[in-house]
């Protein structure tokens, strides 16, 4: 098969996966007109239609679909056994694309990564910020990060951080003229700030447990975001209640910056894990990135 014929598959598979020629065009490094162009001979080549387009949106026809079945695996395998020959090289090399969202990056991944960066020029680290579970196999990631170890059957699932406690708090100056909340249903009479999940679109149920029981309280207020720092922010900004990582509250907390409130209610949940698709072959570069963020067991500990 002609190289170019194998660039334009390859091109056709990241348009079908994305589902735009937007982002498909960023992920190639092409301009979007010049990847629309190889798509439109592409499909004069064949003689079909392989996909829809529209203002919005790019979808597969039946044709296009057919194609992508029989396709794309073929490529992931080509560029896995090139990314494997690549790394037989003296160093290793390559780029290791991983899916996850700000607090772990922020917290875990940048700090234990970047040690490895100057040791290694030649490993390439790429962040998706995102809070969905991502199948990181459909859209070409080499690995994602989840709360918890539970993952599909297919991945496997490191630890790399501590047990990961919420706290709920607010500024002085937002609680100078409310009553303090004394259970956690309490919040609905006050602002919170809300967190906007992608997976359904749907705002995120603020989780709490003491002595077992535990109580689920959908909270409202004037700022939603999708950015944990953000919310934090807002918090500090005296627009409510945020709900965020205990480790990123925790200096404001002693600064006087922010009140905590409902303490013994604030729940912990198993810490950040590296899921990633079980294979017999895995290339050295994410080899090195799964060691530098595998946690030690010996130093699990509960945050307080």
């Amino acid at each position: 098969m002609a190289k170019e014929n194998l660039n334009d598959l390859q091109a056709f598979v990241a348009v079908a996966r994305e589902r735009s020629f937007t982002r498909a065009a960023a992920q190639l490094g092409l301009s979007r007109s010049a990847l629309s162009h190889a798509m439109s001979a592409l499909e004069a080549r064949l003689g079909v239609r392989l996909l829809t387009r529209t203002t919005r949106s790019v979808s597969t026809t039946e044709a296009g679909a057919r194609l992508l079945d029989a396709v794309a695996p073929r490529i992931d395998e080509i560029e896995r056994e090139l990314g494997a020959l690549n790394a037989m090289r003296d160093r290793p090399a390559g780029t290791v694309r991983i899916t996850a969202h700000d607090h772990a990056i922020h917290t875990v991944l940048w700090p234990r990564l970047l040690p490895l960066l100057e040791e290694y020029p030649d490993i390439r680290v790429e962040f998706s910020v995102d809070y969905a579970f991502i199948d990181i196999a459909a859209h070409r990631f080499d690995a994602g990060v989840r709360v918890g170890d539970r993952v599909d059957k297919d991945m496997i699932a490191v630890r790399i951080a501590p047990d990961l406690r919420m706290a709920v708090a607010a500024s002085p100056s937002y609680l100078a003229q409310r009553p303090l909340p004394r259970s956690p249903h309490d919040l609905t009479e006050h602002h919170c700030i809300n967190l906007r999940l992608p997976t359904h679109g749907g705002l995120y149920v603020w989780d709490f447990e003491k002595d077992g029981q535990e109580i689920n309280v959908r909270v409202g207020g004037q700022a939603t975001f999708n950015n944990t720092f953000l919310m934090l922010q807002a918090a500090l900004d005296g627009m409510g209640f945020a709900f965020v990582p205990l480790d990123i509250m925790q200096p404001h907390i002693e600064a006087g910056r922010l009140l905590p409130v409902l303490e013994d209610w604030w729940p912990t949940f198993p810490g950040y894990h590296l899921y990633y698709a079980n294979r017999k072959q895995i290339a050295p570069a994410l080899s090195l990135v799964i060691e530098a963020l595998r946690w030690d067991a010996s130093k699990i500990t509960k945050l307080q």
